[in-house]
């Protein structure tokens, strides 16, 4: 089965919060590598990176990985406020809709409150406090 794993960029902040994505979804986080366990003559490392994250990875389920890491200074920053890609949730029920929407965007701004949607679904979108905008819906 070919399965899809969301990718998040951060400015230096991708620890605190995949600590957040793990009080709300839970799970172990499976590897956390940060630059400096990358560097070598080949790879040198600004001090100012060296606790950055490379790679960090967040199981969650039975089949899905969120993956994050943090930008090195040489690459500039990303733009937390820009239009990204969105990650959908497909909730159990409408319960756990409610429930991930409402810890999730906690500190972010709604773009639209959980409701009924045009499409059928029960269904609500925002963007958390760390910038990166997610849809969660259900549709049972």
């Amino acid at each position: 089965m070919t399965t899809i794993h969301p990718w998040i960029n951060f400015n230096g902040n991708a620890l605190e919060a995949f600590t957040f994505y793990q009080s709300v979804f839970g799970g172990d986080f499976a590897k956390v590598v940060r630059l400096k366990d990358l560097e070598s003559a080949e790879f040198p490392v600004a001090e100012t990176d060296r606790e950055k994250i490379m790679l960090i990875t967040l199981p969650i389920g039975a089949n899905n990985v969120l993956y994050g890491n943090d930008i090195p200074s040489f690459l500039g920053k990303v733009n937390e406020h820009e239009n990204r890609s969105k990650i959908l949730i497909a909730a159990e029920s409408r319960e756990e809709a409610d429930r991930l929407f409402s810890t999730l965007s906690a500190g972010g701004e709604g773009e639209a409150p959980m409701g009924e949607s045009p499409w059928g679904t029960y269904f609500g979108m925002f963007r958390d406090k760390y910038g990166i905008e997610w849809m969660v819906e259900f549709s049972g």
